[in-house]
């Protein structure tokens, strides 16, 4: 077949339904893409998909254990981790707790909430460095950077920890690494800081976030894009988590967001709103800017759905230790997590995809089980195990939470360079042409892959959706092979910064391939 018979078979599928749909949109106003990365995680600037083609949601693969937590101020409720690229060293940090994890064992749960840290040359091999900071068991030889108790006026929890590096340009270099802990007494969000990322200090004498429930993993960060700092956290619309511990959590339960100029004083209190969504029960966030492209938000967030008693519940692994667990709530061997994806331009409106981005996975001893699959805050690029090929998106993910006898664990999970959502489509084809945009550079790569007889194209239009002369189907060269960054050429002499400053739409025509990322440059 050639190309330009592929072309009108494309061509097809624009019905004068959909062709006067682009027509109707045309005058609105174009957004300024300018030489942003843009991915298909969320639809804003989606104007339509037709043929065979879909929005394509991925999933990581399970790599090598990373870390298990089996010091002894460790243990199986180890959990909450952030991570972050520090210039050639990756730092961690996460929740030390020794839960109980039966009956026949010793009683942990009053064992104190720890903050311990671990580091790494390559985000895949990691060490628990003895820090000799405080003592726990005997000995200051431990990784621990934080301890609860009483700091300063208030009674702090160092087992909801979230920590990150400060990209604030403006920010102290005694402030360089901020950090957001649960406050118990009064109830609330501690802000602390760090010049070395190891020694830590509160910033304020107080709560800096007083408004929520705060029983989970919450956290803040530096948003480049917008210039603010940005906190998300749990809130309650009915009732008090720390008194109805068995309540329905469906519609209860939110995540909210402020905003803040200096980390102390936050403003512009909203819940979450979700595109196309049902209600569901989160208890995570995990959001952050996504490095390749810092102006949209991801999130993934753990979902928690309580199945109930059942046949199939008693077949799920380790049904002597769920029934343990339900002996002291019901729903503590009921519930199952698993992790979900979400993505947003403005902090506030996601678009949440509802199937898991994380499945609980196969079945195995100390797996299906509440507490699993808690993607740590946030991912980072390592090294392809494969020679040649580029860097991975590596995710670490929480395992045997409350079933390991040695302690939960950490599993590391790799995913493609901006591979969380493709536009893809079968050898049939399909196409998606996105809203009016502007954009400045001289040329336009792609994220792609496809199979030996897969192909993409792209066509430039105006505003109206009119093909550009110069920028048809029929001037592209056609694409094919697996990179992460590959220009389009339209035929000979086409220039791309022609058009730069003025509204076009695009229009990206696949065949057995999927497409995760353009970018003008």
């Amino acid at each position: 077949m050639t190309r330009s018979s592929s072309h009108s078979r494309f061509r097809s599928w624009l019905t004068p339904t959909f062709a006067l749909a682009i027509a109707a949109t045309g005058v609105s106003a174009a957004t300024d893409i300018g030489s942003r990365r843009e991915l298909f995680v969320e639809t804003s600037l989606i104007e339509s998909v037709s043929g065979e083609a879909q929005l394509r949601l991925h999933q990581p693969q399970p790599q090598e254990i990373s870390i298990v937590h089996d010091e002894p101020w460790e243990g199986a409720g180890s959990g909450y981790h952030s991570v972050f690229q520090d210039g050639d060293l990756y730092r961690m940090y996460y929740k030390a707790w020794q839960r109980w994890i039966g009956p026949d064992e010793p009683n942990t749960d009053s064992n104190p909430l720890l903050t311990a840290y671990a580091e790494s040359d390559d985000g895949i091999h990691w060490r628990k460095p003895a820090l000799g900071l405080h003592e726990i068991a005997g000995t200051k030889a431990n990784n621990i950077v934080l301890v609860s108790g009483i700091v300063g006026a208030v009674d702090a929890d160092a087992g909801h920890p979230a920590f990150f590096k400060d990209d604030n340009p403006d920010a102290t270099p005694d402030a360089r690494y901020k950090a957001i802990l649960r406050s118990r007494d009064p109830r609330g969000l501690l802000a602390f800081k760090s010049a070395d990322a190891i020694h830590w200090e509160p910033m304020a004498d107080e709560p800096v976030i007083t408004d929520g429930a705060f029983d989970s993993q919450n956290l803040a960060f530096w948003d480049a894009a917008k210039g603010e700092y940005r906190a998300y956290w749990r809130f309650f619309h009915d009732g008090d988590p720390y008194v109805h511990r068995d309540m329905n959590p469906i519609g209860t339960r939110a995540i909210r967001t402020a905003v803040s100029q200096d980390f102390i004083h936050w403003e512009k209190q909203e819940d979450l709103v979700y595109v196309d969504s049902p209600e569901e029960a989160l208890y995570t966030n995990a959001i952050k800017p996504y490095h390749r492209a810092p102006h949209i938000l991801m999130g993934f967030p753990m979902r928690y759905v309580d199945r109930g008693w059942s046949d199939n519940m008693r077949e799920l692994p380790n049904p002597e230790h769920r029934e343990w667990r339900a002996s002291r709530a019901t729903r503590l061997g009921t519930a199952l997590t698993d992790s979900l994806f979400m993505a947003s331009r403005d902090g506030v409106t996601f678009k949440r995809w509802n199937e898991a981005f994380l499945r609980p996975g196969m079945e195995r001893d100390g797996t299906w089980s509440y507490g699993q699959q808690e993607i740590a805050w946030h991912m980072v690029e390592t090294k392809s195990p494969i020679a040649g090929a580029p860097n991975d998106l590596s995710f670490y993910v929480t395992e045997f939470y409350w079933t390991g006898a040695k302690g939960s664990a950490i599993r590391r999970y790799t995913l493609r360079l901006d591979g969380f959502v493709s536009l893809h489509a079968p050898l049939a084809g399909g196409e998606l042409t996105t809203k009016s945009v502007t954009f400045s550079g001289s040329e336009l790569v792609l994220n792609y892959s496809t199979s030996a007889a897969g192909t993409v194209w792209v066509e430039l239009q105006d505003a109206n959706g009119e093909p550009i002369p110069g920028f048809t189907l029929e001037d592209c060269e056609p694409l094919f092979g697996d990179t992460i960054e590959r220009r389009v050429t339209w035929g000979e002499g086409a220039d791309l910064s022609t058009l730069a400053g003025k509204a076009v739409r695009l229009r990206f025509v696949v065949e057995d391939a999927d497409l995760y990322a353009y970018q003008f440059k």
